[in-house]
């Protein structure tokens, strides 16, 4: 079971990176913050999440059941071992089940990066497809993102979404 709480929440990146998945459903990883500080390797900021500093703070995403044969190619996106790194952790689905998933837990942190409007749009496409919560994907919003300078980029980014 894979917990996806940045892009990888989008049905159709995630697709594009392993095929089609199943959802098991939306899930809650308590005491962690979403951030969006991991360096990408294209120089703009990618989602992490972190411990939380305040009480009653939580990530929420998506969990998938990926097949085992599809993980390698996951690894291989997101770049284990150069930025991120996988992590087994508990998170708490909707109806109050608790279970075990591996996520990225991102190894490479700058505050200072801003996404880019791409990689922001892939992670509220995903946020609202899975119904997460008005405040919620309203913190997604606040974020500053800024313009890729390879437009061509953006241009491949935003054309799964057509």
């Amino acid at each position: 079971m894979y917990f996806a709480y940045g892009s990888n929440m989008s049905a159709p990146r995630l697709g594009e990176r392993v095929g089609i998945t199943s959802v098991v459903g939306v899930a809650t990883l308590a005491n962690h913050v979403l951030q969006f500080y991991k360096q990408g390797d294209d120089g703009s900021a990618k989602c992490n999440i972190a411990y939380a500093t305040e009480r009653d703070v939580s990530v929420l995403g998506v969990v998938f059941d990926l097949p085992e044969s599809e993980k390698p190619a996951l690894d291989r996106f997101e770049g284990v071992g150069q930025g991120y790194e996988v992590r087994t952790m508990t998170v708490t689905l909707v109806g109050g089940q608790d279970i075990k998933v591996f996520t990225y837990w991102a190894t490479k942190i700058d505050p200072r990066l801003k996404p880019y409007h791409w990689y922001k749009h892939h992670v509220l496409h995903g946020a609202r497809t899975a119904g997460l919560s008005n405040h919620y994907i309203a913190r997604i919003e606040a974020v500053e993102s800024i313009e890729d300078p390879n437009a061509d980029r953006h241009r491949r980014q935003m054309n799964m979404y057509r």
